[in-house]
């Protein structure tokens, strides 16, 4: 007998650790593979939107993404996200962005368990094109009287590339309205133009215009003109005695003109006078100062219509 009695412990022990084990293998048989279902995307944008799908994880859990992509082959995906194991459809999300504007986009929902693994049907969306806009700038701002400048910037948007622009010009005392000055410019592949501008006398309102549809007009910008101003000193018969004097251009009625002193707390105005006609096209000032001391002077020039902005002389040093 006590040769039998291992034997019917071993057997014992067998069916035991069968009957455990059954359970297990049963329930893994009868997890069943989710049920997904690809949705419309919302909040589509310019470069983003919102993957929608809806999932039942059939009670088991569940692991799912979206790919997504410009073709069927998609290509890239969503961060795998997990679902509750419960046995309703319930909606699913994920946010995608870094997409190109007006651009179409298949995508779908991807779901797995220990039952398997799902796709849902292919989607497509198509992202937003970007509004077109204008931005420009005047350069240099402000120019010398009878100087070029240049009006140049930017067309911003979806399709911004090889589209014609137009400058238009509006000049003091900016009643005339805007009118189109030159032909039109293509442009750049990055949507960039230049606008050369020559022999500016006058402060001119500009802007810049697209010609074809959908028609985008640009801030205005005022590209300012300077009078051209110089600056001489000589010393009188009388002591620290000197006077300044030089020319403006243009020959404007009414232009006052400062004399400063330039020190470490910014200029202190020492004398005023105005200018007067030389020639038709400059005008002439002098003014006898006190100095004292050596320093460094320049004067300030200030145009009374508009037409120019106040400008000053290069400075120069008095002793």
């Amino acid at each position: 007998m006590s040769n039998r009695k291992p034997a019917q412990l071993v057997t014992t022990l067998t069916l035991t650790a069968l009957a455990v084990s059954i359970p297990t293998a049963t329930a893994l048989a009868a997890t069943r593979a989710p049920s997904v279902t690809t949705t419309a995307a919302t909040a589509v944008g310019y470069g983003s939107a919102e993957l929608e799908g809806t999932l039942n994880a059939h009670g088991a859990t569940t692991t799912y993404y979206f790919q997504y992509g410009p073709t069927r082959a998609y290509g890239l995906q969503t961060a795998p996200a997990s679902a509750s194991p419960i046995t309703t459809a319930v909606r699913v999300t994920a946010p995608v962005t870094g997409l190109a504007p007006a651009t179409r986009y298949h995508y779908r929902l991807v779901a797995l368990n220990g039952g398997g693994a799902r796709a849902g049907a292919d989607h497509t969306l198509k992202t937003a094109a970007i509004p077109l806009s204008l931005q420009i700038i005047g350069a240099p701002n402000p120019t010398l009287y009878g100087s070029p400048a240049v009006i140049e910037g930017t067309l911003l948007g979806t399709g911004n590339a090889n589209r014609p622009v137009v400058l238009q010009e509006n000049p003091f005392p900016y009643t005339q309205g805007f009118l189109d000055t030159g032909e039109a410019h293509l442009t750049t592949a990055s949507g960039g133009f230049a606008f050369p501008v020559l022999a500016l006398t006058e402060a001119t309102q500009f802007r810049v215009a697209t010609t074809s549809s959908p028609q985008t007009v640009s801030p205005v910008v005022i590209e300012q003109v300077a009078p051209i101003v110089t600056i001489h000193a000589r010393h009188t018969r009388v002591r620290h005695r000197v006077r300044v004097y030089g020319t403006v251009i243009p020959n404007e009625e009414g232009m006052s003109v400062e004399v400063l002193r330039l020190g470490r707390s910014g200029a202190s105005r020492v004398a005023s006078t105005f200018a007067r006609g030389l020639t038709a096209t400059s005008a002439h000032y002098s003014k006898v100062i006190r100095v004292r001391r050596a320093g460094v002077y320049e004067v300030l020039v200030r145009v009374t219509n508009g037409a120019q902005t106040p400008a000053t002389s290069a400075p120069i040093r008095i002793r």
